[in-house]
């Protein structure tokens, strides 16, 4: 598929979607209640919150010990929970990269950045992008997901939090089921926001911003302070009543979703004239600009805080300004 009817690219050979960045039908006046049920369905929905859905019912259903199990705790079932995570990352995150960057099935078509991952990079251990993400995504990410999870399901259990069934309370239940996402979504962007902290940021988010050209494997990518402040999203669980379910759909999404999100191409192509999109391009931005577009595109935080960046070259010029202007009132102070 020729990705030309779809963008362009610069003089630098980065691609660049023709359609700019939007925000849902959602926060519009007047309302568009057509529009806005179709992005519900297509949008929110469709794809990715329902695959991740789809994915934490089958972990619940058929690969999460028993509550009896987990009222202990054991290195057994721990250690099941701690391998089962580990190949859900592995078979997921690893599907990305295998088609787009070990086979190169589509070439550098849609790739934003028409580099391919760093293989001699001072930055990186072992000089190697995708080695350096593999350590941090499997000797950090994955145990601290794990713990989150192990310690929930034990306090669940023992009936430290408040739990819903769905025989008890359908209603919450479902609509908790759609409100996963809109929690994961404000976590991430305050949990963003405070890591962008000038001393947290040196400390700890570089090791995630050194990835300016990320793929799928620079999703979770990240220092263990950043681990265990991103995996705090689980904790609302902890507040509101809720499932085992929903603890677990909230941590699946927090594990799987960086995948599409960092994979550094905006489509997929999947026949001769089909391709799916990733939904990237403004955390690709976010990863090429460091300062702008730190939510995750449904709530226009970045539009209502003046860092949004739409892709285009007038929001370009509007981060030149915002960034000097910022520089000159530094200098003023001095």
């Amino acid at each position: 598929m020729d990705d030309s009817r779809f963008g362009t690219r610069d003089r630098r050979g980065e691609w660049q979607p023709n359609t700019p960045l939007s925000y849902p039908p959602v926060f519009v006046w007047p309302l568009q209640p057509l529009k806005a049920l179709r992005w519900f369905v297509f949008g929110y929905i469709w794809p990715w919150n329902l695959l991740y859905a789809a994915v934490a019912i089958l972990v619940w259903l058929y690969a999460t010990p028993p509550m009896e199990t987990v009222k202990t705790f054991a290195p057994g079932w721990i250690a099941f929970i701690l391998v089962r995570n580990a190949a859900l990352i592995l078979v997921f995150f690893g599907a990305f990269h295998l088609r787009l960057y070990v086979q190169r099935a589509q070439g550098t078509n849609f790739k934003f950045n028409v580099k391919w991952p760093a293989t001699d990079s001072p930055s990186f251990m072992f000089r190697n992008q995708t080695l350096d993400n593999l350590v941090w995504t499997f000797a950090s990410a994955v145990p601290i997901w794990t713990a989150y999870e192990a310690v929930t399901l034990w306090a669940f259990a023992n009936g430290v939090i408040p739990t819903v069934h769905y025989a008890d309370n359908p209603v919450w239940f479902v609509v908790l089921m759609f409100l996963v996402p809109v929690f994961r979504e404000l976590h991430f962007y305050l949990s963003h926001r405070l890591i962008h902290w000038p001393p947290l940021y040196r400390a700890v988010h570089r090791i995630h911003h050194k990835n300016i050209n990320p793929g799928p494997w620079s999703g979770l990518a990240m220092h263990p302070v950043e681990h265990l402040i991103y995996f705090t999203n689980v904790l609302i669980h902890w507040v509101i009543p809720s499932h085992p379910l929903h603890a677990i759909y909230t941590l699946v999404h927090l594990g799987m979703s960086p995948a599409p999100g960092h994979v550094g191409f905006d489509k997929v192509v999947v026949g001769e004239e089909q391709a799916f999109g990733t939904g990237c391009y403004d955390h690709y931005l976010h990863h090429k600009h460091f300062e702008v577009n730190y939510a995750d595109g449904v709530f226009p935080f970045d539009k209502w805080f003046g860092t949004f960046h739409d892709g285009s070259a007038e929001a370009e010029a509007r981060m030149k300004a915002r960034l000097e202007a910022r520089a000159a009132r530094k200098r003023a102070k001095r």
